[in-house]
């Protein structure tokens, strides 16, 4: 890439967005156009004085004040916006060549959509607009020409392993078998029995990545690889039957393909997703990750098994929901952001996660995701049900 291109990140202050800055800075191939939080008014303030933007986003208005003050008196240029209709111009204006989709949840599903509804590369990290909008995202991608690259790990290593023909077209009619992987969190090997006794401090601490609170629960529960599946799905055009999940608890071989011929193409690197953000920034060249080299013969021994479905309902649930289609994705996300954010509250049990994910599940008829109005009224009804269950049977 000889001339630098313009980059907006939504979620800068999040794991992925510090690492996407952290890749910025290694390479000069990206300048920073705008730069989006939620509420975290210092963090984001720091970021601008550092990389000094175009543009900052923040979510209301007082906090937009807060962070214009400090800009100004720090003699930072950088022009403040606030709100949703300021995340949708900032990831769609003309400039833009590049969107790092990185704000967690469901929140980041409209500013996702506007940036592929203006044709923009799309470095997908944030999973959940996919899981909500399946196949209407994938068709507006098509008809605008938006690029998608995904950044989780495991999907980026699905892409890296994929052919492609000269026009960038993925190649898939070859393919028997996608596999991703999964490092088990932090209860691989807890007993069943005190499950129900872990604190958001011991889920949070995942063995090999460094992830936010909400994330680290996921990859705990394995609901996080129950939503890759659903959106390894629509990523790859493809079906539940033809996707494996394997236990790998080194997390090391990020994924796998298989081809009708008996190959098998792995990604491997060391677990630090500034290797997956490089590479999606730089497709199809490489950069500079920053990430050290990985070393097999250092390197503990690789381990590979099939996921024990009774230990981890989430991951049971997340198929189930893959299969269905429709908007029970919707349905699952949300009921599963819900319940995850009354786990860190410690207002709900690590084990009764699933329980309240599979009750909403069983009470909201599954219907075709056909427009935005009915995901959203979907989602919403699914968070009401979920959090009138928390607190009717477990407060």
């Amino acid at each position: 890439m000889s001339q630098a291109r313009q980059l907006t990140i939504l979620g800068s202050t999040g794991s992925i967005g510090q690492s996407t800055l952290a890749v910025t800075e290694l390479n000069p191939d990206w300048t920073l156009y705008a730069l989006t939080a939620h509420t975290r008014v210092d963090e984001l303030a720091a970021q601008c004085l550092k990389y000094r933007p175009q543009y900052a986003v923040i979510s209301t208005a007082e906090l937009a004040d807060q962070l214009t003050r400090q800009l100004q008196a720090a003699d930072c240029e950088t022009q403040v916006m606030w709100g949703e209709a300021a995340l949708a111009e900032v990831a769609a204006a003309d400039v833009v060549d590049g969107v790092m989709a990185a704000i967690v949840g469901a929140a980041g599903l409209e500013p996702t959509l506007a940036a592929v509804t203006a044709g923009k590369r799309l470095f997908l990290a944030n999973k959940e607009a996919l899981v909500m909008s399946g196949q209407l995202f994938m068709e507006l991608a098509q008809q605008s020409g938006s690029q998608l690259i995904p950044v989780d790990s495991e999907h980026n290593a699905i892409f890296q392993c994929l052919p492609f023909d000269a026009s960038n077209r993925l190649l898939l009619n070859d393919v028997r078998k996608i596999v991703l992987t999964a490092s088990g969190g932090p209860f691989l090997n807890t007993p069943r029995d005190q499950l129900s006794r872990v604190t958001p401090a011991e889920a949070c601490n995942h063995p090999n990545w460094d992830m936010g609170a909400k994330i680290s629960v996921d990859s705990a529960t394995m609901m996080n690889k129950g939503l890759e599946l659903i959106e390894a799905c629509y990523l790859f055009g493809t079906t539940v039957e033809n996707v494996d999940i394997l236990i790998h608890p080194q997390s090391i071989v990020h994924s796998m393909v298989h081809f009708k011929d008996g190959s098998v193409l792995a990604q491997m690197a060391n677990p630090d997703m500034c290797v997956p953000i490089a590479s999606a920034l730089s497709w199809p060249e490489r950069l500079l990750s920053g990430v050290a080299p990985l070393d097999l013969a250092a390197s503990p021994a690789l381990e590979f098994h099939a996921p024990d479905l009774e230990r981890f309902p989430c991951l049971r649930l997340g198929m189930e929901a893959a299969r269905a289609s429709g908007t029970m994705p919707v349905v699952i996300n949300a009921a599963n952001e819900v319940a995850v954010a009354a786990f860190l509250e410690q207002t709900l049990a690590f084990d009764q996660i699933p329980l309240i994910i599979e009750e909403v599940m069983s009470k909201i008829p599954c219907e075709a995701a056909s427009s935005l109005a009915i995901i959203q009224g979907i989602d919403q009804q699914a968070r009401m049900l979920a959090n009138e269950l928390i607190t009717k049977k477990f407060r």
